[in-house]
């Protein structure tokens, strides 16, 4: 029963073990070690069997060797040890390394790194029987023999496995669950920085292009280009805001992680800006010339008898001329005024103005079909001569009715 339930413990370990070696995809090392009790010997002693070598034997007071010189130095003692070493061997491999060993459909065979036993003369945990002194009877018919029991037991806790087995034993390569989602968030970490990198190059290469090819089409066109001019530097001056505001503000983070190129562009970019020459004013558009009166003068011997403001027959042909000139001046105020020389009585010389400065508004109104509100009608006498009256033509002169038009 002993030996059953020992196999069906290391058959389980054994399928534990194949699981872990698929599912980390490592090969998790294999150590059986076997200690015994034995009153034979009176200090710990080794023996360990490695692949594709023989047994050594490992003492903690000489250097390790071989089985054979171990016995030839230790003689009876170590030949009695040895035997029952042997026994133990012998036992270990039928019942625990060919539980690992023996070909099975269901689990893959798991050979051993290393094979530990160890004597000693107390022993922790000792049994009186057990499934080897158990198989030791069954070979040999004897019981309870002295030599197969510890001289006594010790409830210190000793270390399975000597220090010397773990030199020998392969690195470790597993990795923890830990280990396995620190290298995640480590890839991830690295993947988003190289993302991060690429992108701000990205963005910092197409704002150097960007500025730069706005600080060439500036010095391309000439400053007498006034219109292509004014746009280049009006682009010049957004891209001055932009990294401005990119010096007071802090660099975005789509531009950050030390690629930031704007600081080196700046002052070319102000620089362009400030060789910049504003085009000259346009010129003061000419104030149109006022219209002046056109002033009309008839001779009024032509159109009136001497002391008379009827209008004479046939001077309807002056007339007829000086409508003309008044109806292409549409809108603008008439005014008709009459003027005498200084000979006769001055009322009556006023009179006689203001008679015929009628007399012509009134022609005029009725053959011109002009309304009589776009006249004014003014008499002045002989108060604004135009000549002198001390000579006949200068008498002639004055004796006059005047059409001013008057816009």
């Amino acid at each position: 029963p002993d030996s059953e339930a020992l196999t069906s413990r290391l058959m389980t370990l054994r399928w534990r073990i194949s699981q872990l070696r698929k599912e980390t995809g490592h090969s998790v090392p294999l150590i059986l070690n076997g200690q015994v009790g034995s009153a034979m010997t009176n200090d710990l002693f080794w023996q360990m069997a490695l692949p594709g070598e023989g047994v050594r034997v490992w003492r903690e007071s000489s250097v390790p060797g071989s089985v054979a010189a171990w016995v030839t130095a230790g003689g009876t003692p170590a030949m009695q040890q040895q035997v029952l070493m042997n026994s133990l061997m012998s036992w270990f491999h039928q019942h625990v390394q060919a539980v690992f060993m023996d070909e099975n459909p269901d689990v893959p065979v798991i050979a051993p790194t290393a094979v530990v036993w160890g004597m000693r003369p107390i022993l922790a945990g000792s049994l009186a029987t057990s499934a080897w002194t158990a198989w030791l009877s069954h070979h040999t018919a004897m019981q309870q023999v002295t030599g197969w029991q510890p001289v006594g037991t010790d409830s210190t806790v000793i270390s399975p496995l000597p220090d010397f087995v773990l030199p020998l034993l392969p690195e470790g390569r597993g990795l923890t669950p830990h280990d396995k989602a620190f290298r995640c968030a480590l890839g991830i970490f690295t993947l988003a920085t190289i993302a991060a990198l690429l992108s701000s190059g990205w963005n910092n290469r197409q704002q150097l292009q960007r500025v730069s090819f706005d600080i060439t089409r500036y010095d391309r066109i000439s400053m007498d280009d006034y219109g292509p001019k004014a746009d280049a530097v009006a682009a010049l001056r957004e891209d001055a805001a932009l990294l401005d505001d990119h010096a007071r503000n802090g660099v975005p983070a789509r531009l950050s992680l030390g690629l930031y190129q704007g600081g080196r562009l700046r002052m070319p970019v102000l620089e362009a800006i400030r060789s910049y020459v504003l085009p000259p004013l346009p010129p003061e558009p000419q104030p149109k010339p006022k219209p002046v009166a056109k002033i009309i003068r008839l001779d009024s011997m032509s159109l009136f008898d001497s002391g008379k403001y009827n209008l004479k027959p046939g001077s309807t042909k002056m007339l007829i001329n000086s409508l003309v000139g008044v109806k292409a001046r549409p809108g603008w105020l008439i005014v008709v005024s009459g003027h005498t020389d200084n000979t006769g009585n001055p009322q009556l010389n006023q009179t006689l103005s203001q008679k015929r400065a009628e007399a012509v508004r009134d022609w005029m109104r009725d053959t011109g079909d002009v309304p009589e509100s776009c006249f004014a009608v003014q008499g002045y006498g002989e108060s604004r001569p135009v000549a002198t009256n001390d000579t006949p033509e200068g008498r002639t002169l004055n004796r006059r009715v005047e059409i001013s038009l008057v816009p």
